[in-house]
């Protein structure tokens, strides 16, 4: 049995560098935010967390590799600046 703060322990080490910010919600649940400190940019939002299903280690290491996949999701098809081509006046 994890308590709350040993569960959100547990989530912020795993998606470190990365920074978390719980909420937890009348009816039990737990709202996660996951952001970048330094930038501010908001990279996954999840709502409705029950807590009570997350109880083992497996069930919070299925639910972080979950985050870690949507994570990743997240970041796939985002183009910056530098990911551009160069156009053939700036050659």
């Amino acid at each position: 049995m994890f308590t709350l703060s040993q569960l959100r322990n547990c989530i912020e080490e795993a998606l470190l560098p990365l920074t978390c910010e719980f909420t937890l919600c009348r009816d039990a649940s737990l709202t996660l935010k996951v952001f970048d400190a330094e930038s501010g940019r908001v990279d996954l939002v999840v709502t409705g967390i029950s807590v009570n299903k997350l109880q083992s280690a497996h069930a919070v290491e299925k639910m972080v590799e979950e985050l870690r996949y949507e994570l990743q999701s997240n970041t796939m098809g985002h183009l910056t600046l530098d990911d551009l081509p160069m156009s053939p006046s700036a050659s």
